[in-house]
């Protein structure tokens, strides 16, 4: 740079100096994002330049490439970032730069529009933007050129300190260059590593390429702009590997574009497997927001509902009202639209989907079922549409395939007015329990829950088309007058009762209440809820978050009178009392364990020994006697 006069030296606007104020110690999150903005204005610039070669016949170095080159110097602890765009003028300098937020991008969006143009690609305000160097830079310089013919260079200085300076530049080509002297505690910023990883971050989908050193930065295309017929499978998936950070494919996609209620474009996936399910613990939002293919926020909690976080992609919105420092959105009002038309095309989808390929809708829920099984009980807005979602076992069903709530309602009963459900840790251990015996025999269908979520789900949905959801150990379910086909000869109903009042005395407090069952079929006794809000996954959930919780289930005691092992009891406790105290001890706990409510089966050992012990001498003793036994001598 030569310079033939003296600087010009000028004071900055009282408001530039009190935003500049702001954005070095509180507008800005991460110092990191003036890397951003000056890419962002580097692009304006180009985008600019673009235009007025449709509508000029003379551009000044008309043969420059429509680049950005970025230069980090370690040693001078500088990064520079020059563009060969429109450039500026010494009176655009001090209109841009030495006032607030006029670095000419709303004008020039008025006059394209009154000309008929359309500017969706400009992005930022220049003056705001430029104004975040200074929260890492000691000082900056700025050389540009105008692209008009008789302009000539200029350098504009400043340290941020109330005060800039303008002198002539000669030699300068079109655009500008941006010189950002390094603060001693931002000295990472003038390593090439450091500056890669911010604009693959935040930049990698500029239309223009970015040139870091001489080496192109952003490689990958924003294919969410394209038209989805002309991108192959290959190219989505090295789009989602960069996005997602993944080496997996994807399990699904969604590309639409949308233009009401808001302009938008999105490509969203669905990964392979799901890290919350393989313990990697709760996942962040997985969808960044971009605006005009500027990354705004890579992880925005706004975006899609919490249930959607597992979700990959991108979503590019022209619309956005962004505050001073892009890093937020200002219209809640804009973001709720944004967030139910992303969530409404994406269960729409999913629908699709489950209907048109079931099989590959059954893999997906088997992988991320928990997150529909969260929105469905959580989300009142799209409830309707993800408790169709749904998918569990039944009892009609085979081992591993799945049914949904209308396929349910479909088979039901006529007068049926309950969906019954049944919770256990597998189809194994609900099916060898007793409280689906009453079911089968009545040909009712029963869904089976293995997670603790399920429950939640059912609880909070109460019901699915006028049906209620019930779980089939409740103690106050009403099943029809059909009678379960007898075990043997059921015991008379007043020794059923006597015997009834004898258990209740020996299981004391344990038991609310003692009852011949009519459920029951080939099992000799099964506990119910007595409080059908406090299930067995609702103890365990609620003992889990509270040690202290006290866990003892009160519950009610459904006997089998038709089971030969009540019938031996009622006779047994007659002959030999203690034999039958344990036993009635043993039915208990066995069918507590069959209900998941015994935590601690340590006690049943020992209660074991005593019962083989008395059941051992009271053979003894009903054998001693008779004709054709033997005693310890082996006399007749």
């Amino acid at each position: 740079m030569s310079t033939s006069t003296q600087p010009e030296k000028h004071k900055f606007q009282a408001e530039v100096q009190q935003l500049l104020d702001i954005v070095i110690n509180s507008l800005y999150t991460d110092r990191e994002i003036f890397v951003r903005e000056l890419v962002s204005n580097a692009s304006d610039a180009l985008e600019k330049l673009r235009h007025i070669q449709l509508t000029e016949k003379e551009v000044f170095d008309d043969r420059l490439p429509m680049e950005i080159n970025i230069t980090t110097d370690d040693t001078a602890k500088t990064i520079t970032i020059q563009d060969f765009g429109i450039g500026m003028t010494r009176d655009e300098l001090v209109e841009n730069l030495g006032t607030i937020a006029h670095s000419g991008s709303k004008a020039f969006l008025q006059a394209l529009r009154e000309s008929g143009g359309k500017g969706e690609s400009l992005i930022g305000q220049f003056g705001v933007g430029f104004y975040s160097a200074f929260m890492v830079a000691k000082r900056v310089r700025v050389f540009t050129r105008s692209w008009t013919k008789d302009e000539s260079g200029w350098c504009w200085t400043s340290e941020g300190a109330g005060s800039y300076q303008i002198e002539p530049a000669e030699g300068q080509r079109r655009g500008s260059k941006i010189i950002v002297e390094l603060k001693d505690d931002c000295g990472e910023f003038s390593g090439a590593d450091h500056i890669r990883g911010i604009l693959r971050r935040y930049s990698s989908f500029v239309q223009f390429p970015i040139n870091l050193n001489g080496e192109k930065v952003n490689t990958v295309q924003a294919l969410w702009l394209r038209n989805k017929n002309e991108i192959k499978d290959e190219e989505y998936t090295e789009f989602y590997k960069f996005a997602a950070n993944a080496f997996d494919e994807p399990r699904y996609r969604l590309h639409f574009s949308a233009d009401a209620p808001i302009a938008i474009n999105s490509l969203l996936f669905v990964p392979n497997d799901n890290p919350e399910r393989l313990g990697f613990g709760r996942v962040d939002p997985g969808v960044a927001l971009y605006c005009r293919k500027i990354l705004i926020d890579n992880h925005p909690k706004a975006l899609l509902p919490e249930w959607l976080r597992f979700l990959k992609g991108v979503v590019d919105s022209e619309d956005l009202p962004l505050n001073i420092s892009r890093e937020s959105m200002q219209d809640s009002a804009l973001v709720q639209k944004l967030n139910r038309l992303l969530t409404k095309r994406f269960l729409k989808f999913l629908e699709k989907e489950a209907e048109k390929r079931p099989d590959g809708y059954a893999e997906f829920f088997t992988h991320f079922g928990f997150f529909i099984k969260e929105g469905a009980a959580t989300d009142f807005t799209h409830r309707e549409q993800l408790t169709n979602l749904l998918r569990f076992e039944s009892n009609l069903t085979e081992k591993g395939n799945l049914t949904s709530l209308k396929d349910y309602v479909s088979r039901a009963k006529e007068g049926q007015e309950e969906i019954y459900y049944l919770s256990g840790r597998s189809r194994e251990s609900i099916e060898s329990g007793p409280y689906l015996e009453a079911f089968k025999a009545r040909n009712l269908e029963v869904f089976y829950l293995y997670e603790p979520v399920d429950e939640f789900v059912m609880n909070n949905l109460h019901e699915f088309e006028g049906r209620k959801f019930a779980s089939a150990d409740q103690s106050d379910l009403k099943l029809d007058d059909s009678p379960p086909p007898a075990t043997g000869e059921a015991l008379a109903e007043d020794e059923t009762r006597d015997l009834c009042r004898w258990m209740r005395d020996v299981l004391g407090d344990r038991v609310a209440e003692i009852s011949p069952g009519k459920r029951l079929v080939n099992s000799p006794a099964l506990v119910l809820n007595a409080d059908k809000m406090m299930t067995p996954t609702m103890r365990r959930m609620m003992k889990a978050m509270n040690q202290d919780f006290d866990d003892q289930a009160k519950v009610n005691l459904e006997v089998n009178p038709r089971h030969s092992l009540i019938r031996k009891v009622a006779s047994l406790r007659k002959s030999n009392e203690k034999l039958a105290r344990l036993a009635t001890e043993q039915i208990f706990d066995n069918a507590m364990i069959s209900a998941g409510l015994l935590e601690d089966p340590r006690r049943i050992v020992d209660r074991v020994y005593e019962l083989l012990e008395a059941a051992t001498e009271h053979a003894g003793t009903t054998t001693a006697g008779k004709p054709g036994t033997r005693d310890a001598e082996g006399k007749t």
